[in-house]
């Protein structure tokens, strides 16, 4: 794919369900999650990558590598929703064609997920939307080409992230399931 496409990792969440934000979570080794997320979206081609933070920021800074960008989202209690668009916004700043947005908590996430979904997307990376699927389960990483951002983010409401408009607008569907199973870690 040609362009210049922006990682993005969404870690604003306060991971109710974790018991803690999963912007702090480290696998046994000590490796942070985000740390991991980071290091995916760059294996797979990004060669710029922002980290969106929200609760706990200032401890979760600590966690994110020092080559990543880090946008603080203020309103993510407000759900995913909020944090794709505040994602989208700083997204906007910068040249990229697309984003390529995945989630903190697919720690072990392969980076060919990531470059099977940028490698299935459109000759013109500004017009691109595709995702990775799992066994037809619908996952992450997204492909976001810019043409759609303005559209997106005012589909955007509460703890809704893009599925509705990735199927409304055709999404590609690219099957990842025998690379990873793409579940997320709640507990």
């Amino acid at each position: 794919m040609a362009g210049d496409v922006l990682g993005v990792v969404l870690a604003a969440g306060g991971g109710s369900r974790m018991g803690r934000p999963k912007a702090l979570v480290r696998e046994p080794d000590g490796t942070p999650w985000v740390e991991q997320s980071v290091r995916m979206l760059r294996a797979a081609g990004c060669p710029s990558v922002l980290v969106v933070l929200g609760a706990e920021a200032d401890a979760a800074r600590e966690l994110v590598p020092s080559d990543a960008t880090i946008v603080v989202h203020p309103g993510w209690r407000r759900g995913l929703g909020s944090t794709v668009r505040a994602a989208l916004e700083a997204a906007a700043g910068t040249p990229a064609d697309a984003v390529l947005l995945t989630l903190v908590d697919l720690p072990g996430l392969p980076a060919g997920v990531g470059r099977r979904v940028l490698d299935a997307a459109a000759d013109d990376p500004s017009a691109s939307l595709a995702r990775a699927v799992f066994r037809g389960r619908p996952g992450h990483p997204v492909l976001i080409g810019r043409a759609h951002w303005p559209g997106l983010r005012a589909d955007l409401h509460g703890d809704e992230g893009a599925g509705a408009y990735l199927r409304t607008h055709g999404a590609v569907a690219v099957e990842c399931g025998d690379l990873a199973d793409g579940l997320d870690r709640d507990r």
